[in-house]
């Protein structure tokens, strides 16, 4: 693909804000000047003019989409029906990073390229980046190394005022509402900006967005709003541990590392609950998907099913109704009035590719290596639906902490009420919490070793 600019425009990709790089090229055919603008220029132009912020945010995000659907960038062969490419082409796409994916079971090209270099099959996924050298069936580190998707070595001295463990929403919101408190913030993600919400297709019922932004978008937006107030976000930093020492937080790092905050916010999201049916490891990442995005869409081919009858469920079926598959929408209940929004019910009942099956579950799934079907009970009759590769099981899911502020016990003055360790928090709420935080600590005269309790007592008035 190529674009011809004209005097007056910039050139530039989503990934150069997250200082990943870019991986397109641009070349003059004639007599010209560039201005290069640095990333901590670009960011501070950012943040301080919305105008050109939201130019420049827009071009940047209709650039990676029209990327991802081309397939441009660097290469990836593998197979569909193989976790490691599927995992290796998710890292990528949710780090918001264009590759162009060469399926070796449907496209020549990928087995020819392979005998080119001299591997088969069984060496991929092969990995192939220009000026870098090629990547043979890599770990998930080895390839985000390459593509600069890694833990920063900056943030692990000092004591921080707030440490926010995951960057979903909840996570994003809490650094936000820090920040701009004047906090010292840091995030740390291990594996991509957005969390669960990064993976959706569309989100209609997002307050202030009323065309409805990608997960994708709104994560970008989130993030460039936590870093305009100096909010500092890591990918790549696996929190593993935390343990408390002389009123200060302590959090272990996967690589060995340790940070030190005087609160901790745990935002760590959605965990999935696995459907109980017989074989379910055998098929997740072949067959068996948690998201539906452009990445798991690619390897499905005509007939889905999606489980589930809540918003995530109605999102993925029209989703993948949209890239031309025939979609069976299986529920356990009679309707799904009680459990998905209005607005969702009335575009699946307007899609012809989606059917709905009340009263279903999934009981077996068939298939050797790869999926093939499954078979479902409904009203206590079983039947088999064949030529179904792909099972999606977005909704089926059980909370961790979603928002929590771990401290120390503490009752409060005149109460007989301890304050647990964590509690839950939702993500309208971390502005009050850390707005009542700050005017504590503001009218504070003790040392920086009574902040914690500060916090507990903001935490403790917000409950």
């Amino acid at each position: 693909m190529s674009a011809a600019f004209k005097p007056g425009q910039f050139v530039g990709v989503m990934n150069i804000l997250s200082g990943e790089g870019a991986y397109v090229t641009v070349s003059a055919k004639s007599k010209s000047k560039v201005l290069r603008v640095p990333l901590d220029r670009l960011r501070e132009v950012m943040q301080q003019d919305v105008t050109l912020s939201e130019i420049v945010l827009r071009a940047f995000l209709l650039r990676h989409s029209l990327l991802m659907r081309l397939g441009t960038g660097p290469k990836v062969i593998g197979s569909r029906y193989k976790e490691e490419t599927r995992q290796i082409v998710d890292l990528l796409a949710r780090n918001r990073i264009t590759v162009s994916w060469l399926d070796v079971e449907s496209n020549l090209a990928a087995e020819q390229l392979l005998r080119t270099f001299g591997f088969n099959v069984d060496d991929t996924p092969v990995v192939l980046v220009a000026g870098q050298p090629i990547l043979r069936n890599p770990s998930i580190a080895e390839v985000a190394a390459v593509f600069g998707i890694k833990a920063s070595k900056s943030h692990d001295s000092g004591t921080r005022d707030l440490v926010v463990v995951g960057a979903g929403p909840a996570g994003l919101a809490a650094a936000v509402y820090a920040g701009s408190e004047g906090l010292s913030t840091v995030v740390i993600e291990s594996i991509a900006v957005g969390g669960q919400a990064g993976t959706s297709s569309r989100i209609e019922n997002y307050l202030g967005f009323p065309a409805g932004p990608s997960g994708q978008e709104l994560a970008a937006r989130a993030a460039l709003q936590a870093q305009k107030f100096a909010a500092a976000i890591h990918v790549g930093s696996e929190a593993t541990s935390l343990s408390s020492s002389d009123d200060v937080h302590l959090i272990g790092l996967a690589d060995g590392r340790t940070l030190r905050a005087r609160a901790v916010v745990i935002a760590t999201g959605a965990r999935y609950r696995r459907l109980a049916i017989p074989r379910l490891h055998e098929f997740e990442g072949t067959g068996v998907y948690y998201a539906a995005t452009e990445v798991e869409a690619r390897v499905c081919s005509k007939r889905v099913a999606v489980v589930g009858g809540g918003n995530s469920a109605g999102q993925a079926a029209i989703f993948l109704s949209r890239r031309g598959m025939s979609v069976l929408l299986l529920i356990r209940g009679s309707s799904l009035e009680s459990s998905m929004s209005r607005y969702l019910i009335d575009e699946i009942i307007r899609e012809p590719a989606i059917a709905i099956r009340h009263s279903t579950s999934v009981v077996e799934l068939l298939g050797t290596d790869r999926l093939e079907g499954i078979v479902v009970e409904t009203g206590g009759e079983r039947s088999a639906e064949g030529e179904v590769d792909g099972l999606f099981s977005s909704s089926v899911r059980s909370r961790t902490v979603a928002g929590s502020i771990l401290e120390f016990n503490w009752t409060p003055t005149g109460s007989s009420r301890p304050v647990p360790t964590s509690r839950t928090i939702s993500a309208c709420r971390w502005k009050q919490v850390v707005s009542l935080c700050l005017r504590s600590a503001t009218s504070a005269t003790g040392p920086p070793s009574a902040w914690p309790r500060l916090w507990e007592r903001a935490l403790w008035r917000c409950a």
